[in-house]
């Protein structure tokens, strides 16, 4: 295995009395795609929004690249390469497709998009003047994706990103990850509980059950038994 670039060590996290994250620890190696997998209600949303800093970790330590980013604000977190999509997309319905994209230019500290961007999602460039609320939920998705990548991360976190979205577009999304990791090394780190595009595009998993980590490996080595056990409603 690669040498971990996202490491989360003894992770922890409550909300109220409810002890939602137990002794959670992590690796993701730089160019892997890691697939958090889980029935619903097991921690992985609140798992990811630790890691982006929009949760606060009671306990434990988040290493990125080697830096400890256990204190640091989601800014930095972002500034210096994570990029995330939240479940739901959170796109600007008001805006553009180009003034969604510009959103995270600040956060780079540059002022023109990276042309990669049209070439990953070529619908992007043909409705730049768009409102983001009049995009199709799919088209939503690639935006939110291209959104993230404008910041260039190292490492993109990912909330379901097949959530609602039609087939095609699905399809479309593992292309563009897979290329991703091949030609840039990204990492990516996603949330998904659709079993066939997780097998496609994750090379690594982990199984949360009760907010705990019970399962981890190669995608290969995620038997029918572990779905039974822990994925089948």
């Amino acid at each position: 295995m690669s040498e971990a670039l996202l490491e989360l060590t003894g992770i922890q996290q409550y909300y109220g009395q409810s002890h939602i994250l137990r002794e959670v620890s992590v690796q993701v190696p730089a160019g892997s795609c890691t697939c958090l997998m889980g029935r619903n209600g097991v921690g992985k949303t609140t798992l990811l929004k630790v890691i982006m800093g929009l949760l606060p970790a009671r306990a434990g330590r988040i290493s990125f690249a080697g830096q400890n980013l256990t204190r640091a604000d989601t800014r930095e977190r972002a500034r210096i390469g994570i990029g995330y999509v939240p479940q739901g997309r959170e796109i600007f319905a008001r805006l553009t497709v180009e003034e969604n994209l510009r959103v995270s230019l600040g956060i780079r500290g540059a002022r023109t998009l990276p042309q990669r961007i049209y070439e990953l999602f070529p619908v992007l460039r043909e409705m730049l003047h768009r409102r983001g609320g009049d995009l199709s939920g799919g088209q939503q998705q690639q935006l939110a994706i291209a959104r993230a990548l404008v910041l260039e991360p190292k490492l993109l976190i990912l909330d379901e990103p097949c959530e609602g979205i039609q087939p095609n577009i699905v399809r479309d999304i593992g292309d563009v990850l897979t290329r991703l990791r091949q030609e840039t090394g990204l990492a990516v780190l996603l949330v998904e509980q659709k079993l066939p595009f997780a097998r496609r595009v994750a090379d690594r998993f982990y199984l949360l059950e009760r907010g705990s980590v019970v399962a981890d490996g190669g995608i290969a080595n995620l038997s029918e038994d572990l779905v039974q056990r822990h994925l089948v409603v």
